[in-house]
């Protein structure tokens, strides 16, 4: 009886989540602090800025199993969607789109072909964008960093966490990869 009461238990968690999170009309998987805008990114750095929040493009595709890793098991998290929520400005992109978006260059095509110009090849790709971008400068060029590819909570909590607190500009500062490797051993220590 327990053994039939835990599955039942699992399967409306799992069903609880599935409604929460949702899939959009796109295919794509919709969380609630991804920003549904007009993707004109000079106006989307400055809606974020206005809300002191970080801009973060999100590249996914329909059926992507990768992208549905990350969003059933890396942002279910609380932790994880918690700080994302709090910290970041994201504007979910398609691989395969035929919404139209402008570049912070100010070229307008659709989602695919800024994916092709930008050389998005994997889904999820997660670019994280500075708080000022300069003229003529397209997105890739003016990224702080970027996720090419699914990773699990501590990585991607870590990589937020590392763009929020601005550790690219420290000079002589830890990349991301030290920075890494010190939360891990940090929270080792904290789980002994």
């Amino acid at each position: 009886m327990k053994k039939y009461l835990s599955a039942l238990l699992v399967m409306l968690f799992s069903a609880t989540w599935v409604a929460a999170s949702g899939i959009g009309d796109d295919g794509l998987h919709k969380t609630d602090w991804m920003r549904d805008t007009f993707k004109d990114l000079r106006e989307d750095l400055a809606e974020a800025n206005s809300e002191g929040k970080r801009l973060v493009l999100f590249f996914e595709q329909r059926g992507c199993i990768y992208c549905k890793k990350m969003h059933e098991e890396v942002f279910s998290d609380p932790t994880v969607s918690d700080y994302i929520e709090e910290h970041f400005f994201v504007v979910q992109l398609n691989l395969h789109g035929d919404t139209d978006a402008v570049d912070f260059d100010g070229e307008e095509m659709s989602e695919k072909d800024l994916a092709r110009r930008w050389g998005i090849l994997f889904t999820p790709t997660i670019m994280f964008l500075p708080q000022e971008v300069g003229e003529g400068v397209t997105a890739p060029q003016a990224a702080v960093a970027t996720m090419p590819g699914a990773f699990g909570r501590g990585t991607t909590l870590d990589l937020f966490t590392w763009v929020q607190e601005e550790r690219y500009l420290i000079e002589n500062g830890e990349d991301f990869q030290r920075y890494h490797a010190r939360r891990i051993a940090e929270r080792q220590a904290e789980n002994q």
